[in-house]
């Protein structure tokens, strides 16, 4: 007879107990937020300080308890991690696109597009050079380090935490630990700048009165029906589960190749081979209905959202809740560096871009951005609101529709990183510099011929 005690915890109740921490830390942290003023008005994400308190509670139950007792268990954490990213990503790839509203984005969304992919390839640049000034000096950091600073600022916790753990860091601590600070710098930086341009009077607070919300903004005409005999959200799920069961056959395709780097590729990259079956998926279920294969739509852009939401909200919270710091003492100083002239260089270079290419909306998209390239997009559209309450400009769907030249720009910066940490080739890390420091100078260069552009159509 199967025994669900204690006895048996480890196959049992192991698992349970860690999401439920997480939840209801996630709940904690979102209270904190609501009822302290300064919480709120930092933007910082609940998840984040839900997972901080976490840390802080295991802390001192490991420091009181006689047998050092640890509540959170680090290896479930990071798995939580590693997948929730990878959820996330396809559960907002499938949201299917609003044609009518993005119309004219083009030339806007391309150079948007390659801003992500200049920044991403800057962080890169500077994050290596970094590393290697401590490494000349005298640090025991690994060599190609520095190229986690655009996975932790551009990409979170889970991208991160994943390069981490291949390079033998820090058991993902140090991509971890990176990827949380981004969360502040975010916050942070991003109320400053708000305060700054208000008091000088560029900037007014919107102060929109959020409208009440009808069944019609959450159900498209033609979806399947709630009342069905499975419910329309574990349709959704269920989709999205799909999708990342395909994604798993691709990397245990490429695994069974038996090359280290295409191996380290897929099981490195598990969220981008997610967003390729979504989108597989999402194409397959348009031309199914556009041949009445299929009579009702079966994606809800709003439950997508939804899923992707409580996706990246688990990944925050769990991948702080991973940090080790006992890792960590030994490259705080590094991980300093490295926070301080990511965020330099991502503020300048984003404020220059979006000065020169956004007129009239320069504000807006650099607060997105900014927000996007050191935190994560909720960061981004958590800014934007401040501006933008009920997000009436054009620039949340610049920025949405941005999303898929920037993964292209950003491509190259993922696919070389396994190449550029080959520790017995030093020389890899050096080639893979060199290739960030073009191609941020060439995405640069087009967003301005692509602005010059614009300009003399206009004119015309």
């Amino acid at each position: 007879m199967w025994d669900f005690s204690l006895n048996n915890f480890d196959s049992v109740w192991k698992f349970v107990v860690q999401i439920m921490l997480l939840l209801g830390f996630l709940v904690i942290g979102n209270m904190l937020r609501r009822s302290i003023p300064f919480l709120r008005k930092s933007f910082i994400p609940s998840a984040l300080i839900g997972g901080v308190l976490l840390v802080l509670v295991a802390a001192f139950i490991k420091w009181v308890s006689p047998s050092n007792y640890q509540i959170i268990d680090r290896q479930v954490m990071k798995v939580i991690t590693y997948h929730a990213l990878a959820l996330g990503f396809i559960a907002t790839t499938l949201k299917v696109a609003n044609k009518e509203k993005r119309k004219g984005l083009g030339a806007l969304s391309i150079q948007n597009g390659l801003l992500t992919g200049a920044t991403y390839m800057l962080q890169a640049v500077f994050g290596i050079l970094t590393v290697l000034i401590f490494v000349w000096l005298g640090s025991t950091v690994f060599r190609a380090s520095g190229i986690i600073l655009p996975l932790a600022f551009g990409q979170g916790p889970g991208n991160a935490m994943t390069w981490d753990v291949n390079f033998g860091i820090a058991g993902g601590s140090f991509g971890l630990t990176l990827a949380s600070i981004g969360f502040i710098v975010a916050s942070l930086v991003g109320v400053v700048y708000l305060n700054f341009f208000r008091i000088k009077g560029e900037i007014k607070r919107n102060e929109g009165v959020l409208a009440e919300r009808k069944v019609e903004e959450f159900v498209e005409q033609n979806e399947i029906e709630d009342s069905d005999s499975v419910d329309k959200m574990s349709v959704q799920i269920g989709i999205v589960a799909l999708c990342y069961a395909a994604a798993f056959g691709i990397m245990c395709a490429l695994h069974a190749t038996g090359v280290k780097m295409i191996q380290d590729i897929a099981w490195g990259f598990n969220f981008i081979f997610g967003v390729i079956t979504a989108t597989i998926v999402k194409v397959i279920l348009v031309q199914l209905k556009k041949r009445k294969v299929l009579k009702h739509k079966y994606i809800n852009n709003y439950q997508m959202d939804r899923i992707s939401g409580f996706s990246f909200d688990l990944m925050i919270i769990a991948g702080v809740a991973a940090i080790e710091f006992s890792e960590i003492k030994n490259y705080i100083w590094v991980l300093l560096a490295l926070t301080v002239v990511g965020t330099i260089v991502t503020f300048f270079f984003v404020r220059m871009i979006t000065k020169h290419c956004f007129k009239g909306l320069h504000h807006e998209m650099f607060l997105v951005n900014f927000g996007t390239l050191t935190g994560t997009a909720s960061n981004g559209m958590i800014l934007l609101r401040e501006v933008d309450s009920s997000f009436e400009t054009q620039s949340s769907d610049i920025f949405i529709v941005s999303q898929f030249p920037a993964m292209l720009t950003v491509a190259p910066l993922l696919l070389l990183t396994s190449f550029a940490g080959k520790a017995d080739k030093p020389i890899n890390l050096y080639i893979a510099l060199a290739i960030f420091a073009v191609l941020a100078v060439i995405y640069t260069i087009l967003i301005f011929v692509i602005q010059k552009k614009v300009v003399e159509k206009k004119n015309k």
